[in-house]
Order: structure tokens, then C-alpha cells, then sequence
């Protein structure tokens, strides 16, 4: 079968079937980004992520379970690896699919606790190389690039037989759309997980807040050789359009308001895919940031800002809003 002949897995789940449908701003397009640690009782405030915290799985339902009753639909969880062996971390990643790690371990359990919650997996090596750098590396420190789609796509699998609904690769790798992809038609799970593809992610000065959550900066050196250039709005186009034709399932833009044109590229250029968005974690702190100063009210700006990016053309918002906007859209 050609990777191209498969569309079951980007609706096999009837949350992601309402992501292909254009529409106004409601719970079902919040994805919240949770980081789970693996520290099992864990609940540790992140400074520069407000409200945020790293949970540990012994902790999901009560975190979880207040959400899921105000309507919370989707989750996208990022490991932790904090109390792992420094020796356990490699240059391919180990930890990543440990059984017993921070992610497995949170896709059981929360599939246990709450059947109906769709269940995201960020897809990445920096969290577990002993270099955080989100591929292999050859002996000159550069990015070794085939192992590297190999193990993503090994990762992917994993996470899939584990439960997981949906995998989203942010490494920005050179053709792991396609190899993740082609695992799942051989490990017969492309058409039971949808691939949400960081397509056009850009090396942005607005991660630090996530980096201090999870972890993920890197020993040496930056990812400005993988991630795209914030000029490069024909490099994103491409990217976009790469990952299309590999197989992607959604087509997602990060960070999200500075890039509201790409955002609207690609729904020209994915016209029939749902298109996803990451308002990241400098954008979250910024907006809290700016209320705080008196600059405007938190939820006035919280709205201008999402709509935006619904009305450039998301149909899916990562957001660490989520919480809020849960209370918000009902009142």
C-alpha cells in the first residue's frame, strides 16, 4: 500500500474526525500540553510557565479528572525524565519508549482513568540523548540524519501500541514524516493513530519556558540546522508541503502568533487537511506577563490572541490556555 492511500488514520478517532471541519473557537480545539515527570507522586511548579506544573502519574487523576469534567478533550504529554540515571540517557534516546518510563507509563494510565480523553505524544529525542539534541549526532556533532528518522519512527510505534491516539514528531528531522508513517503501515497501525506533523516549526527565542520544563535544552550548539529560520516563509511552505505527501495526518505551525501567515499558508497549501497550531510557552508567559504589568486583561488578550489564529485558519490550538478557556467557553 502506498503511504500515500492512507487517510484512515487522521480521522479514526471521533475527536480528530471533528478536527477536519472548519469552525468558530470551542473546548474541542484546545489541545493541553502536560509534562509528565518520573517522579510518580510529582507536582512541581514550573516558574516561567504560570499555573503549570510537572505531574507525575500517581497524580493524573486528580489533576485531570477536574478538566475532563469542565470538558477538557485532548491532551499532548512531554516526558520528563528527571530522576532517570544520567547513565540511562545515550545518544539514541533509550529512555524515550521505556516501558517504565514517564510517557508509557501516562498513556496507560490515563486511557485507564479516562477512556474518552484523547491522547497526544509529543515524538522527540532531546529529553533522553545525553546531547538533547532531537537526533543522532555524527562523531562531529552534526545530525546523523537516517538513524535518526529510524528511531523516531521506532519511538512513534511504541507509543502507539501503547495506547496513544495520536503521535506528533517536533524534532524537525529531513523525512520522518515518511518513515513514521510506513512503521505504522507495518506494525498495522495506520489507520488506529493519527501523525499531527510539527511541519513548520521555527527556531524561536520563545521556548525558554518550555525548555526549563522539560529539560530539553541542549549540552552544546543550537537546533538552528533543523529548525526553520523565522524569515523562511518558502523553506516552511515546502516543509508543509513534504510532509503532505508523506503522510501526514495534520499539518501543524509553532509558534503560532508570530507566524499567523504561515499559519494561513497552509491552509491554502493542506487545504484538506485540519491544521494545527502550538501557542508555545513564550507566548503563554508573554500574554501573562503583559496582564500582569497592567498592559491589558488576561483573558481579553488570551481570546484576541487564539482567535487570530483561528481566523488565519487553525483548526486545532496547543495551549497551555486550555484550563482557562475551558471555564471561559462556558460562561
Amino acid at each position: 500500500m502506498d503511504i500515500s492511500s492512507i487517510l484512515q488514520g487522521g480521522y479514526q478517532h471521533p475527536l480528530s474526525r471533528s478536527w477536519q471541519g472548519r469552525r468558530q473557537l470551542t473546548k474541542s480545539m484546545f489541545m493541553y500540553p502536560i509534562f509528565i515527570t518520573d517522579d510518580p507522586d510529582a507536582s512541581v511548579v514550573i516558574p516561567s510557565l504560570p499555573g503549570q506544573r510537572r505531574w507525575g502519574v500517581n497524580q493524573l487523576e486528580t489533576f485531570l479528572g477536574p478538566l475532563v469534567k469542565k470538558g477538557l478533550k485532548s491532551v499532548i504529554i512531554f516526558g520528563v525524565p528527571l530522576t532517570c540515571e544520567k547513565t540511562l540517557q545515550d545518544g539514541r534516546g533509550t529512555p524515550a519508549d521505556d516501558p517504565s518510563g514517564p510517557v508509557i507509563q501516562a498513556i496507560k494510565k490515563i486511557r485507564l482513568l479516562f477512556p474518552s480523553l484523547y491522547i497526544a505524544c509529543d515524538v522527540c529525542l532531546c529529553e533522553y540523548t545525553s546531547h538533547g539534541h532531537c537526533g543522532l549526532l555524527h562523531a562531529d556533532g552534526t545530525i546523523n540524519t537516517k538513524p535518526s528518522v529510524l528511531r523516531l519512527a521506532e519511538v512513534s510505534v511504541n507509543y502507539a501500541k501503547a495506547g496513544a491516539h495520536c503521535v506528533a514528531p517536533s524534532d524537525m528531522m529531513d523525512g520522518r514524516i515518511k518513515a513514521i508513517k510506513q512503521a505504522f503501515i507495518d506494525a498495522d497501525l495506520a489507520s488506529k493513530c493519527t501523525l499531527m506533523s510539527y511541519s513548520a516549526k521555527f527556531a524561536s527565542a520563545l521556548y525558554g519556558p518550555f525548555r526549563d520544563a522539560a529539560g530539553s535544552a541542549p549540552s552544546f550548539g543550537d537546533r538552528k540546522c533543523y529548525q526553520l529560520p523565522p524569515t523562511a516563509k518558502g523553506l516552511a511552505r515546502r516543509a508543509i508541503q513534504r510532509d503532505m505527501v508523506e503522510g501526514a495526518d495534520i499539518i501543524m505551525v509553532k509558534p503560532a502568533l508570530p507566524y499567523l501567515d504561515i499559519i494561513s499558508d497552509a491552509t491554502q497549501l493542506a487545504s484538506d487537511h485540519p491544521i494545527a497550531c502550538y501557542q508555545v510557552s513564550g507566548e503563554f508567559a508573554m500574554v501573562h506577563a503583559g496582564a500582569a504589568a497592567g498592559v491589558y486583561d488576561l483573558k481579553t488578550m488570551a481570546f484576541e490572541t487564539t482567535e487570530s489564529m483561528v481566523r488565519a485558519g487553525a483548526t486545532l490550538i496547543l495551549s497551555y490556555f486550555t484550563p482557562d478557556f475551558l471555564d471561559w467557553l462556558e460562561a
